[in-house]
């Protein structure tokens, strides 16, 4: 049985786009994580795996510059992850103060396990919808990125 549609606040009168993005995040975050926690993974988790491999035995500061996270959430989704035996970490050789991060076997094995969760995720995303419309969502969707992105820092709300 769908789920009945939400019903929009007057509020958002004025902000119908937005509002209509922020149910679609929602949503394909909420899949998303159902999916991730059937691998016992943490929404993030996935893109940390994902980007360590396609480049293992890198820093803790680069993986960090890769994902575009802030470093706490970082940092806690690693710990929780080597806890997970997924990864390592361990002082570089040249300075004991920069942190290498390293898969495990375990985690270099989640590779196409995590390939199947985004194309299970694609398909159910995209499955409403015509090759054109997704890559005009896709063309909409970092359009809106590149704009929220290139705004001014200080905002007058009045």
């Amino acid at each position: 049985m769908p789920t009945p549609a939400p019903q929009i606040p007057t509020t958002f009168e004025d902000g119908r786009v937005s509002y209509a993005i922020f149910q679609l995040a929602r949503a394909h975050r909420g899949y998303a994580t159902t999916l991730l926690r059937q691998m016992d993974l943490y929404p993030g988790q996935e893109l940390l795996l994902m980007h360590l491999h396609d480049r293992d035995n890198q820093t803790q500061s680069d993986l960090l510059a890769s994902v575009g996270l802030d470093h706490s959430t970082v940092s806690k989704a690693l710990r929780r992850m080597q806890d997970a035996g997924l990864l390592v970490r361990k002082p570089a050789e040249h300075d004991r103060r920069v942190m290498i991060v390293q898969l495990t076997d375990k985690g270099r094995a989640m590779r196409e396990p995590l390939a199947a969760m985004w194309r299970t995720l694609e398909e159910i995303t995209t499955r409403n919808l015509s090759p054109r419309q997704a890559e005009t969502l896709m063309k909409a969707a970092y359009a809106i990125v590149n704009a929220i992105n290139a705004r001014p820092q200080t905002e007058d709300l009045t």
